[in-house]
């Protein structure tokens, strides 16, 4: 009943979904050139041969999930590979990353129209949901058309478990759009048997096998040559109120640590000069990446406002402090700086990556704090104290390798989907 009131709700709101998506396009969160795709109508031929739909929602989970986009392109016959996300800025970075033969569309709103047309354009031969976006009208469409589905580095908050489950037959006939899930820890996993899903498998995280973030050569050299021997932190993927943590962090250190340089790198570029100003109305000497400028020896901090480089900051910086988990957003990926080599330092609100967290804590490669000073007290401690950097940075890359197979395990678990979608792995026999 309430899918059924959600469809004819979802049929009447037409008007108010394109005034929404108005809206959003005059702050900058549609794309102006591609606003018809949101409404269903396809930037793109279909590509003859097999199609395999991938849905990631956002940044996050359209990076992590390149490595399976890798591998779901070696299968035969080669398949076209179809990512849908939801923001202008995961877009930008998939017409970066995305390998030959993989494509990038808008994912439809979820109004029966706008999902008809998708559907009936790009008619997938498999579809692989990535983490927990549920939109009922994609997903009674992929039940319609019998198109085999999966749920993939599935993660169900506890929030959504008891959410789902103050209606669970929606829930239930919900994920039974799916022949199976992939859940990123046991906990999850249990939480979707809970809601119904029958085949629920623990294979990990697929974040642990993203490839280490890339860096423009000359950009690095550049940037080195310009920070010099000068001790450095980043702060990453900041949210507001985050930039002025690394502002405070910065003027209770800089009379102890000569010549401190500060890196903050928003989540959002778009904020950069908000937040390059801000510094300034503090006293703080800045410079901005878009301006093209470096980071002057007289500079206190450096904003890079720029989208896709934040491997090059996670090179230059030999600390690295997560955003959005000094306020409550949930944390980003710890892996990424892992990967390169930095020692870690996060705050309390770190649930999006809680597995991941507990996982490098436990091994001893990130510092969890709980406070500005708890904040200002791990920086000072890890730039001024090598070894014990050293120590946490390798302990963090260690658990990143050991856990970088998590690609693997997906891939195999879905290999009997694939071959009834008439794909096989390499090697397999007809």
């Amino acid at each position: 009943m309430l899918e059924a009131l959600y469809r004819g709700l979802t049929a009447l709101a037409g008007p108010a979904v394109r005034h929404l998506l108005d809206r959003r396009l005059a702050v900058g969160k549609e794309d102006p050139n591609r606003l018809p795709e949101r409404l269903g109508h396809a930037g793109l031929a279909r590509p003859d041969g097999r199609l395999i739909w991938l849905h990631a929602a956002s940044v996050g989970e359209s990076l992590a999930v390149l490595p399976l986009i890798d591998r779901l392109l070696t299968l035969a016959p080669r398949p076209t590979v179809l990512v849908t996300t939801g923001t202008v800025t995961s877009a930008t970075l998939m017409a970066q990353r995305l390998p030959p033969g993989a494509l990038h569309q808008f994912v439809p709103v979820d109004l029966p129209a706008a999902v008809a047309r998708f559907v009936d354009h790009w008619r997938p031969d498999a579809a692989l949901w990535i983490e927990s976006e549920f939109w009922p009208n994609l997903l009674r469409a992929l039940r319609k058309d019998g198109v085999p589905a999966a749920l993939v580095n599935a993660r169900l908050s506890a929030g959504s478990h008891r959410n789902w489950r103050r209606a669970p037959r929606t829930a239930r006939r919900l994920l039974s759009t799916f022949r199976l899930a992939l859940a990123q820890t046991a906990t999850e996993a249990q939480r979707l048997r809970d809601l119904g899903l029958a085949d629920v498998r623990c294979v990990g995280n697929l974040k642990y096998s993203t490839t280490p973030l890339p860096a423009e050569a000359d950009a690095l050299a550049t940037l080195r040559n310009a920070i010099g021997d000068r001790p450095a932190w980043v702060f990453a993927s900041t949210h507001p109120g985050e930039d002025n943590l690394a502002a405070q962090v910065h003027r209770q250190l800089a009379p102890r640590i000569p010549g401190l340089l500060t890196l903050v790198v928003p989540r959002h570029p778009a904020r950069g000069a908000e937040i390059a100003a801000g510094f300034e109305a503090q006293g703080l000497a800045v410079s901005r990446r878009t301006t093209g400028a470096v980071p002057a020896a007289t500079d206190a901090l450096h904003v890079a406002d720029t989208l896709g480089e934040l491997g090059l900051f996670f090179r230059l910086a030999p600390v690295a402090v997560i955003g959005g988990s000094f306020v409550p957003v949930g944390g980003h990926n710890p892996i990424e700086p892992a990967q390169l080599g930095a020692a870690i330092v996060y705050g309390p609100h770190m649930h999006n990556f809680a597995e991941i967290a507990a996982t490098l804590e436990a091994a001893g490669g990130a510092a969890r704090v709980s406070d500005p000073d708890g904040l200002a007290n791990a920086v000072y401690t890890l730039l001024t104290n090598v070894a014990a950097r050293d120590a946490q940075a390798a302990a963090a890359k260690a658990v990143a390798e050991d856990n970088r197979h998590a690609v693997d395990r997906v891939m195999t678990a879905l290999s009997p989907l694939l071959a009834e979608a008439g794909m096989r792995l390499p090697g397999a026999g007809r």
